[in-house]
């Protein structure tokens, strides 16, 4: 069953650097019972936020990375053979609302339309999870609290939420964090000195701009944090670059040689 739990203290929070009052926003609709929706671009930090908040307020946290074939069943469970018997498991969901735990649908929208149904009750003043197939009707434990993510950039009219949904949630929307915050997060994630990342992060900026044009998406947070890394061990700027900011972008080569062009420009 798709889910894994996860619980840190606040003394070992995954690090994340605020951009505006996105933990405030989290607190206050942990305090107040309410469900969070998460927008914004693949590896601005959304996971890691939700993990960091996790951390911070002390509460387990089930983590789901919604697929085409995720069904209402995989989050709230099935009757599975166990010692010759026929039992009940708990899915993920239904974990987290008896536990009191965080449950974050991550890329919500990539899940079947069943699910969004199950999620329904859950995000108004009912707060409860009914379950058909035994007879039940869960009451949310105190400190649960419902998180789900996805990347508008990625939407179709097969793949969005409806409004119904929406208009359920609370929603921040993420985007990449301005260059001095940027250089400060791949800084502390990589290990890189601050000259060589300020160079990794012009270049972000620049792919970024060709988002649309010969780019379908640009390169993430995430993707710099790796180029770093390499770089910190010892690998040569472009060839780091190339499999970590180049490659998973595009597999033409003909855009891979006016990237490298765009490389040799910024580093000379």
């Amino acid at each position: 069953m798709d889910g894994t739990k996860n619980r840190k203290g606040a003394a070992d929070a995954p690090f994340y650097l605020p951009q505006a009052d996105e933990c405030e926003i989290f607190h206050a609709a942990h305090a107040n019972s309410l469900p969070l929706l998460l927008k914004g671009p693949t590896g601005c930090g959304k996971t890691r936020f939700v993990a960091h908040m996790a951390a911070e307020l002390n509460r387990p946290l089930y983590t789901v990375a919604c697929h085409d074939d995720l069904s209402a069943a995989d989050l709230i469970g099935r009757y599975l053979l166990k010692g010759g018997e026929t039992v009940w498991v708990d899915g993920p969901l239904t974990r987290a609302v008896r536990e009191g735990a965080i449950c974050y649908l991550d890329e919500v929208v990539e899940a079947r339309k069943d699910v969004t149904v199950v999620l329904h009750p859950l995000t108004d003043d009912r707060r409860i999870l009914p379950i058909d197939r035994t007879s039940e009707e869960i009451e949310a434990a105190d400190g649960f609290m419902l998180v789900a993510s996805y990347n508008p950039g990625y939407q179709n009219i097969l793949k969005t939420l409806k409004p119904s949904t929406r208009q359920r949630f609370l929603s921040v929307e993420f985007d990449f964090p301005k260059p001095e915050l940027e250089v400060e997060v791949v800084m502390r994630e990589s290990g890189l000195d601050k000259d060589r990342v300020q160079g990794l992060v012009r270049l972000a900026g620049k792919l970024r701009a060709l988002k649309g044009q010969d780019l379908e998406e640009g390169v993430s947070t995430r993707l710099i944090v790796y180029a770093a890394t390499l770089i910190h061990q010892g690998m040569p700027l472009e060839r780091a670059v190339l499999a970590a900011m180049i490659e998973p972008l595009t597999d033409e080569e003909d855009v891979k040689r006016g990237l490298l062009d765009l490389v040799t420009a910024v580093f000379g």
